[in-house]
């Protein structure tokens, strides 16, 4: 690929980036987006982000499932899990939860 090329790319790929986020902006207020989408909407951060952790506490490297104990992402996600119940701090919960996990890999490896 020649330098112009990748400029080129790069410089679509901005424009794509900034016209799809801007776009709520220039025309947010004249779409009315109905009651129940809206409330659907609500649930969407979440599912994504089940949908990019789940596959990695439940899925060994062949990508089967792996819900034995020596899985130690699952089993640090669980510690994760009942510590958010616990103390309903996200920053917390994600320290906690990474410490867990290296302890984990640290006394067992």
């Amino acid at each position: 690929m020649a330098d112009w090329e990748i400029w080129l790319i790069i410089a679509a790929l901005a424009l794509a980036t900034a016209a799809t986020r801007s776009s709520f902006w220039l025309v947010g207020h004249h779409i009315t987006i109905p009651r129940r989408v809206h409330e659907m909407l609500r649930y969407a951060p979440a599912c994504a982000l089940a949908a990019i952790i789940a596959p990695d506490l439940l899925l060994n490297e062949g990508q089967q499932l792996h819900l034995s104990l020596s899985n130690l992402k699952l089993l640090a996600g669980l510690a994760a899990i009942i510590f958010y119940l616990l103390r309903r701090n996200m920053l917390q919960t994600i320290v906690f939860g990474m410490a867990v996990f290296t302890a984990l890999r640290l006394a067992l490896a």
